[in-house]
């Protein structure tokens, strides 16, 4: 198949190409070699590859940034999307459109589970433009929206190498991490291994793709710094005591309802992965940590 993944360089992106690349022809492309709001840059891109399927993981993650630039966030997380619809609908091409649990408000009560049938009601900019991102996908009829959470992996920042950096810089130093939100750690490899079985089947609409079970963030990075064998101090607090420019889902567990009724769902319990990530690339984290 030939596959066209935006957004090539993130961590995700990076994961896809890996996986994808044995068996599909992959084209990629990221914000230095195309600007997915300039609709004929987008334009010319599908000219150039004609892709049978489209991977957006392009977006404007920096959550606390969105507070503040608006209008760029907009455009990257809504208007992109609306543009790669739009060339999808001309070339007859699937688009798998990477999404968020940050569309939803987080007041479910945990431990229950947001099902893909859930109202969205985002609280944060970052979150609205996501949405907003999704509705324009939706116009297309081959469409997959894939909502997934608490991504981490070996490719670019995220809250775990956050983590592992902090206390390989100072064990003693005592960390605060808070612990009344909870969600599921979702390796980055293993969701680029379920977007490779999705794309040999026709499911369209909204699915959930997260680790199955959950925690809080202060239990997921007790969990981890063990897996990687390395002292550290850190105590829990209170989402009310680390204040950010822009709210947080307190519930942020998703339930891969559709997955698991079409009998697709390769995801597994959160801390195999998050053990096994750590088993297999103790060395290479260590060293990007500065240890």
């Amino acid at each position: 198949m030939k596959l066209l993944i935006i957004g090539a360089n993130g961590q995700l992106g990076q994961d896809c190409l890996h996986t994808l690349s044995p068996k599909h022809t992959v084209a990629c492309c990221d914000v230095q070699d195309m600007d997915i709001t300039d609709g004929a840059q987008v334009a010319a891109l599908f000219a150039a590859h004609r892709p049978e399927a489209v991977i957006n993981c392009a977006a404007y993650t920096a959550v606390d940034n969105c507070e503040t630039d608006q209008q760029r966030c907009l455009e990257v997380n809504a208007l992109g999307p609306q543009l790669l619809a739009e060339q999808c609908a001309e070339y007859n091409t699937r688009l798998l459109q990477i999404s968020t649990d940050y569309v939803y408000d987080g007041a479910l009560p945990a431990p229950q589970a947001y099902r893909e049938d859930a109202a969205a009601r985002p609280l944060s900019v970052y979150g609205q433009t996501k949405l907003k991102g999704d509705q324009a996908v939706q116009s297309l009829t081959n469409h997959l929206i894939i909502r997934t959470a608490w991504l981490y992996g070996m490719g670019g920042k995220n809250f775990l190498k956050t983590m592992l950096r902090l206390a390989v810089a100072d064990p003693e130093r005592t960390i605060r991490v808070v612990n009344d939100q909870y969600g599921s750690l979702t390796w980055s490899w293993r969701l680029a291994a379920q977007i490779e079985l999705l794309l040999e089947h026709e499911l369209t609409g909204i699915i959930h793709a997260s680790a199955e079970n959950h925690s809080s963030w202060y239990e997921g990075a007790r969990f981890f710094l063990d897996c990687m064998q390395v002292p550290y101090s850190m105590e829990p607090c209170t989402t009310e005591e680390y204040p950010t420019p822009a709210p947080r889902p307190a519930n942020s567990i998703l339930e891969n309802h559709r997955l698991k009724q079409a009998g697709l769902n390769l995801m597994v319990d959160w801390k195999e992965d998050v053990a096994r990530m750590a088993r297999e690339y103790r060395a290479q984290l260590l060293e990007e940590a500065g240890g």
